[in-house]
């Protein structure tokens, strides 16, 4: 299946080099077909994929609902699904424990991959962070906050170069503490 996907995506880009006045038998292109498939496997490694799995779960002591685990900067590359064109920045992720449970800090950078590494749209990508935590650790609260550039706005359309996007996601005691929402602002600066 995946030989066949990528079998076609080579004769597509070739079609494409074509239609915009390439020759795609030049020698600098001529690997490029195989090259744009290998790239889309590799950027677009979990499309239609729809449960993360790459995840354990810890158990800790209990806590009250005000001890934060927050990690932040955490890089990314995605896909707009609008242009095909990449966004890329970083991610920054708190949540507060509940009943006992916490996740493994290297499972939410596998999260950022796992969303991430499909076609998307940045306001997508920051809400199934926080939905997906939500899923796994049931916790008192989330906060994800995501900064991106988004080259379908800085090297096309607008072309404003050097602009960001931030998009957050609250839920729990996030969506409805206003200092607690500022104290994980606070932190990200």
């Amino acid at each position: 299946m995946i030989e066949q996907a990528n079998q076609q995506i080579e004769k597509d880009v070739r079609d494409i080099l074509k239609q915009v006045g390439d020759d795609p038998e030049r020698a600098g292109v001529l690997e490029t077909p195989q090259r744009v498939a290998k790239m889309y496997g590799e950027v677009l490694a979990y499309q239609g994929e729809t449960i993360f799995k790459d995840y354990k779960l810890f158990e800790t002591e209990e806590t009250d609902d005000d001890q934060m685990v927050m990690m932040q900067d955490i890089p990314f590359y995605s896909m707009c699904e609008h242009h095909m064109l990449p966004f890329f920045g970083q991610v920054s992720v708190a949540y507060l424990p509940a009943n006992g449970q916490i996740i493994g800090l290297s499972k939410i950078p596998r999260l950022v991959d796992f969303v991430s590494k499909r076609l998307s749209v940045q306001e997508n990508l920051t809400r199934d962070i926080g939905q997906i935590l939500n899923q796994i650790l049931k916790p008192y609260g989330v906060a994800v906050q995501v900064t991106a550039r988004h080259m379908c706005v800085e090297m096309r359309g607008i072309k404003k170069a050097n602009s960001q996007t931030h998009t957050t996601f609250y839920s729990g005691n996030f969506k409805t503490d206003r200092q607690l929402r500022s104290e994980f602002l606070q932190l990200l600066k």
